[in-house]
């Protein structure tokens, strides 16, 4: 057992399994007291593979399926056994994030179990696939609710116990898909862009306060790569959840979630009292910043406004001189 983050407590969203659950034992094991949390009692389940899908994988791919998922399986409660029985300290809730009142009954446990809230780290999300125009409003609904709508109501109501100490670490859980992917999932896309936003808002009105807010775009094995790599198998190749290639890179070869954990625990300590409304890349032992958004071209012109027809004429010349579309993706 470390010291790191020792009298320090920390709440951990979405920590039954994957990426959460890492986050959540390393934070024990470095000194914090840890309250694990994700929707319901049980594993998340196939949330990717409908019954119909995992029997069109044929029974080889699926008994393989059936046994990488199932080996990290797990929820709220097994995250905390196993901080205990790794001599941590650990309660766990279950509870949706995207209800209000429930976010603040998981900040309240938290504060009534161990005093107080010093580290917050929303990880909880959820997704699903279709072109933009076939998205369902329950998906869109579903998947938005959690991110950025959930991590909103839990620094809602943790944020006022950080403002006592002036002392605080707050770490969201956001995707490169912040900025567009090549797979189609739009609902995702503007979650996690939301994500971004709410993160950066945030920091830069506590930063004054001691508290620091930042982000995270993890690339990490977990049961959603493992449903990500076989969901194609199940369908049309007309289906396909990607707009373009498939990447190659299989979820066996894809890093453990462990290996993400040691920066976010660098974030939550002193030493990084002055790293805020910032976006981090997480990828096994890459560690990158993204950059910040900055205009790149601009087009002016003195006097009266512009004219269509000199627009059609100065912005391909300048504006938009070696211009590629960012849709662009082939």
């Amino acid at each position: 057992m470390g010291e790191t983050l020792k009298g320090k407590v920390a709440v951990v969203t979405g920590s039954g399994q994957g990426i959460g659950r890492a986050i959540a034992i390393g934070m024990a094991l470095e000194g914090a007291k840890v309250l694990t949390n994700n929707r319901k009692a049980g594993s998340t389940g196939n949330a990717l593979l409908s019954d119909a899908m995992l029997e069109a994988l044929g029974q080889e791919k699926k008994a393989w399926f059936l046994k990488e998922t199932g080996e990290i399986s797990g929820d709220a409660e097994t995250t905390e056994a196993a901080i205990r029985q790794a001599g941590g300290e650990a309660t766990h809730f279950f509870g949706d994030i995207s209800d209000f009142q429930t976010a603040a009954k998981l900040i309240d446990l938290a504060v009534e179990t161990y005093g107080s809230v010093d580290i917050l780290v929303n990880v909880a999300g959820t997704f699903g696939f279709d072109n933009i125009w076939e998205i369902s409003e329950e998906t869109w609904d579903r998947v938005t609710n959690t991110k950025p709508k959930g991590y909103f109501n839990t620094m809602r109501h943790a944020i006022p116990h950080m403002l006592r100490k002036q002392w605080g670490r707050i770490i969201n859980c956001t995707s490169r898909a912040f900025n567009g992917d090549i797979i189609k999932h739009a609902e995702y896309c503007a979650a996690n862009a939301g994500v971004v936003g709410l993160t950066k808002a945030a920091a830069k009105e506590l930063y004054r306060f001691g508290i620091t807010c930042n982000a995270f775009s993890p690339w990490a094995r977990t049961r959603a790569s493992y449903g990500l790599d076989t969901y194609d198998l199940a369908l049309r190749k007309d289906e396909s959840v990607w707009i373009e290639k498939k990447p190659t890179l299989s979820a066996e070869a894809t890093p453990r979630p462990e290996r993400i954990v040691p920066f976010l625990i660098y974030l939550c300590t002193d030493a990084a009292a002055k790293v805020s409304a910032s976006v981090f890349n997480l990828a096994g032992n890459e560690i990158a910043l993204y950059s910040e958004p900055v205009i790149e071209k601009s087009l002016f012109k003195v006097g009266e406004p512009w004219t269509l027809e000199e627009l059609m004429k100065e912005a391909p010349r300048s504006l938009l001189a070696g211009y590629r579309s960012p849709a662009d993706i082939e």
